[in-house]
């Protein structure tokens, strides 16, 4: 019996939010089991994302999500937070991939496995694709969550992206624990404040 060769795609979502975590997700897919229908995230609807998500995580080999913490983004830098969760996913595979292939021009460093970057990878490469849609409909259930907590931000809607809204609600109620303090329009907006005025 041939050996399968094991190649799992690995994206991140939320690099360019104000808040939040970024999110990464892994994925081997079963080659016996294709899922029609894989594609960038960013150009699929809402509604198909959340389609595809369960179909990915019924019918893949191997998947999983991880993230690194706004403490982490502004203790590292987003690029470097967004390959510790990157590389986080695919160590947490409950199967482990002969390559990983990464959306993008880097490799997240320390991988246990041959590895290629891919730029423009979650439309190029299936297996990138899905982990593109479990990254994206995972970051964004937790901002929707978030918006329980604080309704006046409009998480839901903007999931935390630095929209006209949300700059607004920025600068009129201050951050957040889980703004991103070392993004600039934060920090301006922090500073423009009184300290109680903001949530810290």
């Amino acid at each position: 019996m041939s050996a399968v060769l094991l190649i799992a795609g690995a994206d991140e979502a939320g690099r360019g939010p104000l808040c939040g975590p970024v999110v990464a997700a892994a994925v081997i897919l079963d080659p016996a089991r294709p899922i029609a229908g894989l594609a960038d995230s960013k150009k699929l609807s809402e509604a198909a994302r959340d389609r595809l998500a369960p179909l990915i995580q019924r019918d893949a080999l191997a998947w999983a999500i991880a993230e690194a913490s706004v403490e982490e983004i502004d203790r590292l830098n987003i690029l470097h937070a967004s390959m510790l969760a990157m590389r986080r996913a695919i160590e947490a595979l409950s199967v482990v991939p002969n390559e990983a292939l990464i959306d993008g021009n880097r490799i997240p460093p320390g991988l246990r496995m041959p590895a290629r970057a891919i730029v423009k990878g979650d439309a190029k490469e299936p297996a990138i694709s899905a982990a593109s849609i479990l990254a994206k409909t995972h970051r964004d259930a937790l901002l929707v969550a978030l918006d329980r907590d604080y309704p006046e931000y409009g998480f839901a809607q903007h999931k935390g992206y630095p929209t006209a809204a949300h700059l607004e609600v920025l600068a009129r109620l201050g951050a957040t624990p889980h703004h991103r303090r070392s993004f600039a329009p934060v920090r301006e907006a922090l500073a423009q404040l009184p300290v109680q005025a903001s949530l810290l």
